[in-house]
């Protein structure tokens, strides 16, 4: 089921405590572009029919990378994507973003997404596996 813009957008913003939907709608579509270029197949098509409509184009139309980044390197990306962010500041962008995108697809989905990533991708989402 497609999560509403809305209900998205607050619950970024929420979890951002961002001050404005701007703010939160920027790095969700950053987030979301940079993430789209690591997931590929049916895994990101399912993710991609969970988000808002405008979300989930942003996902199947993502930013080109050359090679899957490691969550420090994604978290890098994504500051060099934000005017004025930092390290910081950008690994909680992803993981407002991260977040809310693992509620809307729910344990099963998730569990396959973090499969198409490099390890340590599961603290960035906010669900994070005893070490093995």
């Amino acid at each position: 089921m497609r999560l509403p813009w809305q209900t998205f957008l607050d619950r970024v913003r929420e979890r951002g405590d961002y001050g404005t939907p701007h703010e939160a709608e920027r790095a969700a579509r950053v987030v979301l572009a940079l993430l789209g270029a690591h997931l590929v197949g049916d895994v990101r098509a399912a993710l991609a029919a969970r988000l808002p409509e405008t979300f989930a184009l942003v996902l199947l139309n993502p930013l080109q990378a050359a090679e899957p980044l490691s969550p420090e390197r994604f978290v890098r990306a994504t500051a060099a994507w934000i005017d004025g962010a930092t390290e910081r500041t950008a690994a909680w962008d992803v993981g407002a973003v991260l977040s809310v995108a693992a509620d809307a697809a729910g344990e099963e989905l998730t569990a396959r997404i973090l499969l198409q990533l490099p390890p340590g991708y599961d603290l960035l989402f906010g669900r994070p596996h005893p070490p093995r």
